[in-house]
């Protein structure tokens, strides 16, 4: 264990300022050192990341910096009990672009303020001296930030110290790499046995979707244009190739309109395509980027959204020239659901939301609110907030039978 000397030589332990913000950083410092100094009985193992990379490192691991914050969304689902009693710093993103996340788990967790916040590897601005400093057990980094790193040699500058550096991936190919991710961290976690039940819980809500679909013959599914945050800025039309949101709405029972024109997970569509293959239903994503973007014409959605402000915001987006003569408008299936379900384990959530609008008729007991609730209680450290999702005209529009 470390003497007082060695304690007394750690930067800023003498140096806790008054107030609260100043006590939290302490706290957070002091933590820190606790868990330094004390050493845990560990088991070198050798994993294969979502890059198939083979990476040793000495497990459970008690150390973890995220290099995106909403990595959290999985980390906490794996160890609810104590979602950040490994984490030593990570990403501020969550802050920035999922603040009302952010805000559920502060007001739980209020250390969490305390914790460094790095920039982002993907971005050039992850200090590597920082991540040196805080001797973490590995460093999760999504798989955007691989070409950054490589640039920089980050691995190889990191594993001559000791820190092991582990990709994971909700975001890119989720389809691919989620299941594979959460069987990762969960290994690095010893949480094995949870990855799987929640592993188990995820493949069967999908399963409720896509069993029931593949029973139907002469399925007919409806042109699906998901408008990828509008209103964050001025410019349209972002929207989702083959994977990602694109790919739930294929898996829900949709053809989704980025998949026939985009090669990669994300793109853009011209204003004049969008009208001319006049999709039958559009679905924006949305979520509060007050901090990002504040003012913005974004529908806010998230844990606790004002739902009716959310609806007039996408009332209005719906006018803008590429959408307003579209099906889709006509029959009032215009709908709205939080960004954030593509950057975490939770699509399959998505997917039932997605189902329920395509094909009502198909789905009338399935209850997406019901799964999100229990995966809440059974997993997550936040009791549910409703709030991630809205629509114009109901599940199947206004006076509009699914087809």
């Amino acid at each position: 264990m470390a003497g007082r000397g060695e304690l007394d030589r750690r930067p800023g332990i003498g140096a806790c300022g008054q107030g609260l913000a100043a006590l939290l950083h302490c706290l957070a410092l002091v933590l820190v050192v606790i868990t330094s100094a004390v050493p845990a009985s560990a088991e070198q193992v050798s994993v294969t990341d979502v890059l198939g990379r083979v990476v040793t490192v000495a497990v459970p691991v008690q150390r973890v910096i995220l290099g995106e914050g909403r990595q959290i969304h999985a980390g906490a689902a794996l160890d609810r009990e104590a979602p950040f009693r490994r984490i030593v710093a990570w990403r501020d993103d969550l802050q920035k672009a999922d603040p009302d996340s952010y805000r559920a788990y502060l007001e739980r967790y209020p250390i969490i303020a305390a914790l460094p916040a790095l920039g982002a590897m993907s971005e050039g601005n992850l200090d590597i001296e920082t991540v040196i400093a805080l001797k973490p057990d590995v460093l999760f980094l999504n798989v955007e930030a691989q070409i950054a790193s490589a640039e920089t040699k980050l691995v190889e500058k990191l594993a001559s110290v000791g820190i092991p550096v582990v990709y994971v991936d909700f975001r890119h190919a989720p389809f691919v790499n989620t299941e594979p991710s959460l069987r990762l961290m969960g290994r690095l976690f010893g949480r094995s046995e949870i990855a799987e039940e929640l592993i188990a819980f995820r493949s069967r809500e999908i399963a409720r979707v896509t069993d029931r679909l593949a029973g139907v013959a002469d399925l007919r599914r409806p042109l699906v244009m998901v408008d990828r945050i509008p209103g964050y800025s001025d410019d349209c039309c972002m929207t989702f190739g083959p994977e990602n949101f694109g790919r739930m709405v294929e898996v829900a029972g949709g053809r989704n309109l980025g998949s026939l024109l985009l090669p990669s997970t994300f793109g853009t569509v011209n204003p004049e395509t969008i009208i001319a293959m006049n999709p039958d239903v559009v679905i924006a994503t949305g979520g509060n980027w007050s901090a990002l973007a504040p003012g913005g014409a974004w529908v806010g959605l998230g844990p606790g959204a004002d739902l009716a402000e959310a609806k007039r915001k996408l009332a209005n987006l719906a006018k803008r020239p590429a959408f307003a003569h579209t099906a889709a408008v006509k029959s009032g299936r215009v709908h709205a659901i939080w960004h954030q379900f593509y950057n975490n384990p939770y699509q399959f959530v998505a997917i039932q939301r997605i189902a329920r609008w395509l094909h009502p008729d198909l789905f009338p007991d399935l209850d997406p609110e019901a799964t999100l609730r229990e995966l809440h209680e059974r997993f997550l450290p936040l009791p549910y907030q409703p709030g991630y999702w809205v629509e114009l005209g109901g599940e199947g529009g206004a006076g509009h039978a699914a087809p």
